[in-house]
This record gives structure tokens, sequence and C-alpha cells, in this order.
């Protein structure tokens, strides 16, 4: 077992890849840690492919995986997760904006000081300010529903224990909020570590402004499925007794008004007459329709696993 797997998405990089594995090479050799090189091309279209299959070739530690389309950067994570089989897995960026030279620091704060995952943080950034602000915004956001003192949850420079790659499953766009997921799934020693943003020196970033409405919306994705995930009739059950609740106590009022009027000789409009009475008879509807949903949710979370989806087209194994 390496000491370290590096794990590289890679999405059209290939003027990037050489100049970034002869980096890796130079802070490894220097550090003496024994590692492995997992690049995950998610489906370029450009030449990335063909330049690790030749890295590959010069190094018997570089294994790789390419995609037989663009599944997104939470499905290159989640496949080289499984793909890792160092102590310690850091993740990069393949655009040379992360430096290599903070691997052997990050790997250290987790064999040495214990962390289950360590986040870098860009303090100083060469990005425009439409990419910065909102960034700010959402990890505010996410550092007050989370309670995780991190200032870039979505850095790209992260380093894992290895039973925490293990352990934790992200899809969609979760990537963004893995520190979150790791804190859910019991994984609660969570440090960051301020590193270099170096700016882009080939190409183009890959990620537009529809990023922060997907972000937005994997937030509350993330929040919802990885707290009720395991008891959805928490979540849907106190909505329906809430909903059932108000609108049983509605028509009791509306009866005991009928009848009080009734006592007294008072014309008092016909309860089906009445607005109320239809807003009661909707809050009870939806009040049982969301405790059948919390019922057919329990169901299907007892009897569906997990499995992986992402066809692999091809894939290189380290050579023995």
């Amino acid at each position: 077992m390496p000491q370290l797997s590096i794990l590289i998405p890679v999405y059209n990089e290939e003027e990037s890849l050489p100049e970034l594995q002869d980096w890796i090479h130079k802070v490894m050799e220097a550090s003496r840690l024994d590692f492995e090189l997992i690049y995950i091309d998610d489906g370029s279209s450009d030449n990335s492919w063909k330049v690790i299959q030749d890295l590959s070739g010069k190094d018997c530690r570089v294994k790789a995986v390419r995609f037989i389309r663009n599944y997104g950067k939470s499905a290159a994570l989640d496949v080289g997760f499984s793909k890792a089989d160092g102590e310690v897995v850091v993740t990069m960026d393949a655009d040379l904006q992360d430096s290599p030279e903070e691997i052997p620091d990050l790997y250290r704060m987790i064999k040495v000081e214990g962390y289950d995952l360590v986040s870098g943080w860009k303090r100083k950034r060469y990005d425009p300010l439409s990419k910065t602000l909102p960034s700010r915004f959402f990890n505010g956001v996410t550092r007050l529903l989370s309670g995780i003192p991190l200032h870039d949850f979505n850095c790209g420079l992260k380093a894992y224990s290895q039973r925490v790659v293990k352990n934790i499953h992200i899809y969609g766009e979760m990537h963004r909020y893995i520190p979150l997921i790791a804190k859910w799934n019991g994984f609660g020693k969570i440090g960051e570590k301020e590193v270099a943003h170096r700016p882009r020196k080939y190409g183009t970033t890959k990620f537009g402004l529809e990023r922060f409405i997907h972000g937005f919306l994997d937030l509350i994705s993330v929040s919802f499925v990885n707290r009720y995930r395991k008891n959805p009739m928490h979540f849907f059950g106190a909505l329906g007794t809430l909903s059932f609740l108000s609108g049983f106590i509605i028509t009791v009022w509306l009866i005991f008004e009928k009848i009080q009027g009734l006592r007294n000789g008072i014309a008092v409009r016909e309860i089906t007459d009445q607005p109320l009475f239809f807003l009661a008879l909707v809050a009870l509807i939806v009040g049982v329709q969301l405790f059948l949903t919390g019922f057919l949710a329990e169901m299907m979370t007892s009897n569906t696993s997990v499995k992986s989806d992402y066809n692999i087209a091809e894939e290189i194994k380290k050579a023995n």
C-alpha cells in the first residue's frame, strides 16, 4: 500500500498534464513519499487521454480511467476514490492552479496531526469578481448550515484519510460539499490549510455562472439527503402531522361554531359554504399524502442499495 494517492480529475487539459506530472515527481522525490498517481479523464474531447497514456507508459505508478462521456467532477472523484490505495488521498485540479508543493504538508496533517480531512483555502485568488463574490456567499451559507469553519469548501486541493474516501459516496455535483458529507458520516475532525493559488496557464475555465445556481440547489439536496436518508419519515411525518392537525383543528372549530350558532338561534353559514372548510380539507388531504410519502420512502430506503453507474470506456492499471 502506497503512503499517498494523488487523484486528478481531468477535462480537456492536454497542455498542462506533462508539466503537472513532472512537478509532482519533483515534489515527491524531495519529500521521499511513496505515491501513486490517478488520472480520471472525465470524457475529454481533446487529446488528454492520449497524453495520459503516454505518461503512464513512462511511470508504472500511474493509474487512469477514461469515462465514455462527461459525467462531472463528482463522478470523477467518486470513481477515483474507489481506485485509490494510498493511506492518504490528495485531490487536486489538473489546470496547474493548484500547487503540488502543498502535498507534503497536507499528508502530514492527516498522518501526524490525525485529521480525517484537510481542505485547502485559496485566500488570495486569481479569479474575476464574478467568480469570487458568489463563491464567498455560498461558502458563508455552507458554514452557517454545516457548522464547519472552512473558508473554501470548493477548493479542489484536499487531503483525506483512506477511511474517509472508502466510506462516502458523492454524486451529481456534491463535490462542493464533501466536508459536509464527511462530517455527517462521522468524520468530524476537519482541518484547513492556506494554499497558494496560481493563475491559469493553459486553456479556459470549465465552469460557468450556472454552477452557483446548481451549488445552491445541491446544498439543499445534500442537507436533506444526509439528514433524512435513513429516516425520511421524520421529515415527511413531521410535515404531515402539522398539516393534518391544522386541518383537523379548523374543522373542529367550524363544527363548534355551527353548533353554538344553532343553540343561540344565530344564523350561521353552512360549513361547506365557508372558505375555511376547503382550506381544512386540503390540509387534511396533504397531511395524509405526506404520511404515505414517508412510508413509501422508508420502504425504498430499506430495500435500496447504492451502486455506481458510471460507464468506463478504458482503464490503465498500475504496473506490477
